[in-house]
């Protein structure tokens, strides 16, 4: 068995559309599994690509249920799907707080369970959660929404693992430092902002989306089969400081 083949694999990828959730499907992808992609804007090009808000349990139902259909089965779910409303916690109103763990929390749980039922009827699968640094640590700037819901998506992945190891079925999470992309435009774009992140990266770089990417990667394949209920840093050193 290659370590890192997923031939015959299905794999979905929520928020797929771009980032760290296009560069995930894209590594999935070259190491054999047939991809889905959901997201509200799913974009163009190969693999089966579904407009989706994954917010909307019913439409997620819907979803999995054709990715199901069209490809023979769910096999590899990652959550990437998320939001970031960089307030401080005076600020924040309901409305953003909630909108916020809807989504990084309430949507992963839901498209998790979902996909566990199509996953025990193979007989196990795998399910990576996109965690964060901010939900092992306060963080470095006023995110409490966002600190709060990769806190919560830290222990449920803990929690989901225990519960389905009986089936097969392994939960890990992978937790990235800053990466460049559509979420932390506000981040890379203000100088000061980004000094301070690398005054708390050792490594003095940080990763791109397709160093996350790979964490993904390992975290799907049977170089993994005996990892589950783990939170894998990806963040130049910063948890080591």
């Amino acid at each position: 068995m290659e370590l890192f083949s997923l031939d015959g694999k299905v794999a979905l990828v929520t928020g797929g559309g771009r980032g760290i959730g296009a560069a995930s499907a894209r590594r999935l992808a070259e190491a054999g599994a047939k991809v889905a992609l959901l997201d509200l804007e799913p974009g163009t090009g190969d693999g089966l690509r579904i407009a989706c808000d994954v917010g909307d349990e019913t439409a997620l139902e819907a979803a999995l249920a054709r990715v199901a259909g069209e490809l023979g089965g769910i096999d590899i779910l990652v959550n990437n799907a998320g939001r970031a409303v960089r307030k401080s916690a005076l600020e924040i109103t309901r409305d953003e707080w909630d909108s916020v763990i809807d989504l990084n929390l309430g949507a992963l749980f839901f498209g998790s369970r979902i996909a566990a039922r199509y996953m025990k009827q193979r007989g196990g699968g795998s399910i990576i959660n996109l965690a964060s640094i901010m939900g092992l640590s306060g963080g470095i700037f006023p995110n409490a929404a966002y600190q709060a819901s990769k806190g919560a998506v830290v222990n449920l992945t803990r929690a989901l693992a225990l519960e389905w190891a009986a089936d097969g079925i392994r939960v890990n999470a992978v937790a990235p430092t800053f990466v460049r992309t559509a979420l932390t435009v506000p981040v890379f774009s203000d100088p000061a902002r980004l000094a301070a992140v690398m005054a708390n990266t050792p490594l003095g770089v940080l990763p791109e989306p397709d160093d996350i990417a790979a964490a993904v990667l390992f975290l799907a394949s049977p170089a993994a089969r005996c990892v589950t209920g783990i939170v894998l840093p990806v963040d130049s050193g910063y948890l080591a400081r």
